[in-house]
């Protein structure tokens, strides 16, 4: 049986920050990182949404740890919101579902996505850190009631972060597609996203900030595919290596995906074979149009100017080596690998970190 749940309103384009007034709040607690706070965007976006009261929580941080959360948590429950707002990339979204959810209380929850990448904005994920392992929370209460995806504010974004989260849409795009609890408005969605992604990331990249939305949309479609479907192995390695050492989501994805594809091809052939045809890289033969999949994602890594080893992106390889065991545990642990098309073994990771190792 096919089962899709669709919970959450998208509203996009230029302005949608101003339907943050159709809530009424009188209470409005925003969730942000110190960027946006400095630059006035969060005291505007707090503004469009004509609540009498206003806090603001602007201390999140890359990878925001279990402790910042529970921190932002004790805030809300005390400032006791009808309505809150998360503004920003993965991490403060993550953190302000995490905050909302720990909480409990009444306040509707609204993600406004600076970045095309994570999806969180219609997922039932957030990640958290703790102890240098990143740990997914997966419940439908973290999923929002709305998402805004303004393009506005899409228009200053720095070519490396363009890259950076472009990646990850094309990452959950694949890995969702194949995902063992795919299913065909999973699919549907997925294999858009990837599309419009892959198509237009080369242009947002090179500054054309009129292909911006198209990206942001197809973040929103990954997103919504891979809540659905879930995700495989390049994400569960990524969470462990990412949290291990810092490295930005985005560049680890980009990383591991070419490898991640070539290992689950021996059960998952034919379907990443039918994505590579729907983006025109495709073959009649399932075998190379995969190899054109996976050739074509090396090429767009390196035209976005993307690490291609773990090296590259700046773990270097005795600092792998060291930590190969507990990297190959947290990956092991991580609940994407559930949803993987292949189950996955200790050896298929180790395999998979010497190949992307790199040298300094």
């Amino acid at each position: 049986m096919d089962e899709f749940d669709c919970k959450v309103k998208i509203v996009s384009g230029p302005g949608a920050v101003r339907r943050l007034a159709d809530f009424g709040a009188r209470r409005l607690f925003l969730v942000s990182d110190p960027f946006f706070y400095e630059n006035g965007v969060a005291q505007r976006i707090a503004e469009a949404s004509r609540a009498e009261e206003v806090e603001i929580f602007h201390e999140v941080k890359p990878d925001p740890t279990v402790e910042l959360a529970a921190e932002g948590t004790a805030k809300l429950k005390a400032f006791n919101p009808d309505l809150i707002v998360a503004l920003g990339g993965g991490s403060a979204m993550d953190c302000a579902k995490a905050m909302a959810f720990f909480a409990r209380g009444e306040g509707k929850l609204v993600a406004i996505p600076t970045t095309s990448g994570s999806g969180s904005e219609v997922t039932d994920f957030a990640i958290l850190t703790h102890n240098k392992v990143k740990h997914p929370l997966v419940d439908r209460r973290l999923r929002p009631c709305m998402a805004i995806l303004d393009s506005d504010l899409l228009q200053e974004m720095p070519a490396g972060l363009i890259a950076d989260a472009g990646f990850d849409v094309l990452t959950h795009a694949v890995e969702s597609y194949v995902a063992t609890d795919a299913g065909s408005f999973s699919d549907m969605l997925a294999q858009e996203a990837f599309r419009s992604a892959y198509g237009a990331l080369p242009a947002s990249f090179a500054g054309h900030k009129e292909v911006r939305l198209k990206v942001h949309q197809a973040a929103t479609m990954a997103g919504m595919a891979f809540t659905q479907a879930g995700l495989g192995l390049c994400h569960a390695m990524a969470h462990a290596l990412g949290g291990m050492f810092h490295v930005s989501h985005g560049k680890l994805n980009a990383v591991l995906l070419p490898s991640v594809v070539a290992t689950n091809a021996h059960v998952a052939g034919a379907k990443y074979a039918q994505l590579a045809r729907s983006c025109g890289m495709g073959s009649t033969a399932d075998t190379i149009a995969v190899r054109n999949l996976r050739n074509n994602l090396i090429r767009l890594r390196r035209d976005l100017k993307l690490p291609e080893t773990l090296a590259q992106a700046g773990i270097t390889p005795q600092a792998l080596r060291s930590a190969t065991n507990e990297i190959v545990s947290a990956t092991l642990a991580d609940p994407c690998c559930r949803t993987n098309p292949m189950e996955i073994e200790a050896f298929l990771v180790r395999q998979i970190l010497e190949e992307v190792a790199g040298r300094v």
